[in-house]
């Protein structure tokens, strides 16, 4: 199950500083005019070797009848249903607000961790002020300053504290693979096609999470589960905001997945949402699979499919080496094919090289393109392996580590990819002193 942190509050009390803190990122835009975070935001972070997926909330407004205010309202309702952990940020700086006292009021009835996070408490005056938000009856107060990271350590010992610890992957265990993607793309309709042709071959499986349905596939020489996250439940008492509930849902199945079958919808393309999941699976080290949907509804000539698998893959950069496939699930175009590709990307995941290939391949490159020299300094890579882990993993042994730069790391990337058939899934390479 991800762990999943959702920053809640009212607006411009700095939920959008204390994201790019967590997540040491620029993702959410940061301003004092009020309401500027609309747009959900998600990322990865990790603390103490704990992973978690950071959600930045648009601030909570009760009753207004702005429309944007209502979905952002509808948001941090859906937030605080789903969340692992919540954080309530408050500001120290202006005290206790209706709005405060609102939201307070709904956490009070949630049975999800609560963290009071005071927010601006730039110097040691300010630490007695927060006092006052112990009227919550939230419990304990977290003093911290988001734009310079004081006291996000303590708050960040107490969130992931609630976190499980991660169960060791057995290696027999079946592929698992996960359609995601915006609604209305056709997610149902592949699964019902993947599964009508015989129903006495699927066989369900008691999932680990509440929100996800496995299914024991096991047709044409191919075996898995599938994890299907469209036959959710509504929930009740929820005006559900569609599209972030779908980001919500997808998080929580994506950490379950081995691969990752993303569908887009031929009539809209890639969109922003898409970009967002699929850097998900990339920073979650998923394999990952394109799959274009109602490709029967485009006109096409014979170069459509070229260009607009391109489109795609530049708006994935740098990581795009990834199978894309069109395909009409109402006219059964290519069905079979997307679980044979999924096979595929999830053999690249586990693809073990052996040391002397990987060594007589990379090393002879290496002799002819060597990294550049830094200050006079020569680096010399000497030897090369593949590490133990879940996705593709390299060690490359050499004199001066430090002193090798990105722009080298993607060529041996590059190399790699050419050599070696990692099509789908994200590589991690390392230079380790020898």
């Amino acid at each position: 199950m991800a762990n999943i942190v959702a920053i809640v509050g009212r607006p411009n009390v700095g939920k959008s500083t204390l994201f790019n803190r967590l997540t040491e990122s620029r993702k959410a835009i940061v301003d004092d005019f009020s309401g500027v975070t609309r747009d959900r935001h998600y990322e990865v972070a990790e603390w103490i070797g704990k992973k978690f997926t950071a959600i930045d909330t648009g601030g909570f407004v009760h009753g207004s009848d702005d429309i944007f205010e209502e979905a952002i309202r509808d948001q941090v309702h859906i937030a605080i249903e789903e969340a692992t952990v919540i954080i309530f940020m408050v500001d120290v700086t202006t005290g206790i607000t209706d709005l405060d006292d609102e939201i307070a009021d709904l956490l009070r009835r949630s049975s999800k961790p609560v963290y009071v996070v005071a927010n601006k408490v730039d110097h040691a005056k300010l630490h007695h002020d927060s006092a006052e938000f112990y009227a919550f009856g939230l419990g304990e107060i977290y003093n911290v300053s988001a734009a310079t990271g004081s006291g996000t350590g303590e708050l960040l010992d107490a969130v992931v504290s609630h976190f499980p610890e991660e169960e060791e992957v057995e290696e027999d265990e079946l592929p698992k693979f996960t359609i995601v993607g915006r609604p209305n793309v056709g997610k149902s309709s592949l699964t019902n096609a993947l599964l009508g042709v015989d129903r006495n071959i699927v066989t369900p499986i008691a999932g680990t999470t509440r929100d996800s349905i496995r299914i024991h596939y096991n047709q044409f020489g191919h075996e898995f589960l599938m994890i299907d996250t469209a036959g959710l439940r509504r929930k009740s008492k929820v005006n559900e905001d569609i599209e972030f509930y779908s980001v919500m849902r997808t998080i929580k199945a994506l950490e379950d997945s081995d691969v990752v079958i993303l569908m887009l919808d031929a009539n809209d393309g890639i969109e922003a949402q898409d970009i967002n999941i699929f850097h998900l699976a990339e920073k979650n080290k998923k394999g990952v699979l394109i799959l274009v949907n109602k490709w029967d509804t485009i006109e096409k000539d014979h170069k459509t499919a070229v260009e607009f698998k391109q489109r795609i893959l530049d708006k994935l950069a740098p990581f795009n080496d990834v199978p894309v496939l069109f395909t009409s699930v109402t006219e059964k175009q290519r069905i079979f094919k997307t679980v044979e590709t999924a096979m595929e990307v999830y053999q690249n995941k586990i693809r073990r090289i052996p040391t002397s290939k990987l060594n007589e391949v990379m090393l002879e490159i290496i002799a002819h393109y060597p990294p550049p020299a830094t200050k006079g300094k020569h680096i010399k890579i000497k030897y090369i392996t593949q590490l133990p882990g879940r996705s593709p993993m390299f060690a490359f042994f050499c004199n001066l580590p430090q002193y090798i730069k990105d722009p080298y790391k993607r060529f041996i990337e590059n190399k790699l990819r050419e050599n070696f058939d990692f099509a789908g899934v994200p590589i991690q390479i390392f230079f380790r002193q020898k």
